[in-house]
């Protein structure tokens, strides 16, 4: 089996061997389930880009990076999102874009999605999806201007 190392972006390793179980921290500054320490609720990021939906990830295909377990539908979208996690991870950690340009935080759901500029955005709301939707420009601006701020604000 080859072994493949992470490193995370909280500064701790982790190794991973295919078919084996990932560990990682809870982290807050991507959208984790506390409880099983799934980011984005187990949903396969790599899966928006190649299936065109959400798609649940297996158990079997799971990596370890930026402080969450991340699931994968099979070996190559873990080895896609290894090699490319600022491509196929959701964008500000997978909180909600719109939200952001409020100036607060809330966790996108991985139900309410869309690829803006070869980039998967999370929502809470799908109100706030379709309005992103309808113009993202003023709202990227303003939540790339806040998320630095908000992100240090999150606990690591």
């Amino acid at each position: 089996m080859a072994l493949i190392s992470l490193v995370l972006l909280a500064g701790l390793g982790a190794s991973v061997a295919a078919g084996s179980m990932a560990r990682a921290a809870t982290t807050e500054r991507v959208v984790t389930n506390r409880y099983s320490g799934l980011a984005i609720e187990g949903y396969d990021p790599v899966a928006y880009f190649i299936d065109g939906n959400p798609e649940v990830g297996l158990p079997a295909y799971e990596a370890a990076q930026g402080g969450a377990v991340w699931r994968f539908r099979n070996e190559g979208n873990r080895d896609s999102f290894i090699a490319h996690p600022e491509i196929y991870g959701p964008q500000f950690g997978g909180y909600d874009p719109v939200d952001l340009a409020r100036g607060v935080t809330v966790a996108g759901n991985p139900r309410f999605w869309l690829i803006a500029s070869d980039r998967l955005y999370l929502f809470g709301r799908e109100d706030t999806r379709d309005a992103f939707a309808a113009n993202p420009a003023p709202f990227l601006k303003e939540a790339l201007q806040r998320w630095p701020a908000l992100e240090n604000q999150l606990a690591q």
